[in-house]
């Protein structure tokens, strides 16, 4: 098997690794996920079809820089996220989850049985580290790789 799909099988098992931990976590352990935290699984859904393709068609080095694109988009998704923890970037509204626009007491108590926690407050840690923290790190490592490999085939 030539490197490139190695590397594509590579990120595919590392994806779907990544999300079936975030579902175990929010599911098996009843840890819910910020709206942030949702965002942050696209460029991960995306990248599965992207390997996928990749792997399939390996001459046509598209899909690695699709790879390349979307996995940059998840480093800063996931930076700004990481930010907001850290008090470096206020949340913005779609995080903040408050709904003060609510009379009705069976509204407000099926609001906070269905509400979401805010981006800023950190639920679940792996090693001392951020759910969104270790997305951050996983999004650079395959943002920077992907850039290595799509050098050095296209200097084939």
């Amino acid at each position: 098997m030539n490197s490139i799909k190695t590397y594509y099988l590579i990120i595919f098992i590392t994806v779907i690794i990544s999300l079936l931990s975030a579902v175990y976590i929010e599911y098996v352990l009843n840890v819910k996920p910020c709206t942030l935290c949702l965002y942050q699984r696209f460029p991960y859904i995306i990248s599965i079809f992207l390997c996928f393709f990749g792997y399939n068609y390996p001459k046509n080095l598209s899909w690695l820089l699709i790879i390349i694109i979307t996995f940059v988009i998840s480093t800063l998704i996931s930076g700004y996220h990481v930010g907001i923890e850290n008090n470096i970037f206020k949340e913005f509204s779609g995080c903040t989850g408050n709904n003060l626009n609510i009379i009705n007491k069976t509204e407000l108590l099926e609001s906070l049985n269905n509400s979401m926690p805010n981006c800023k407050t950190v639920t679940f840690k792996i090693l001392g580290l951020s759910l969104a923290t270790i997305n951050f790190i996983i999004s650079i490592v395959i943002s920077v790789t992907s850039i290595n490999y799509f050098i050095n085939e296209k200097n084939r």
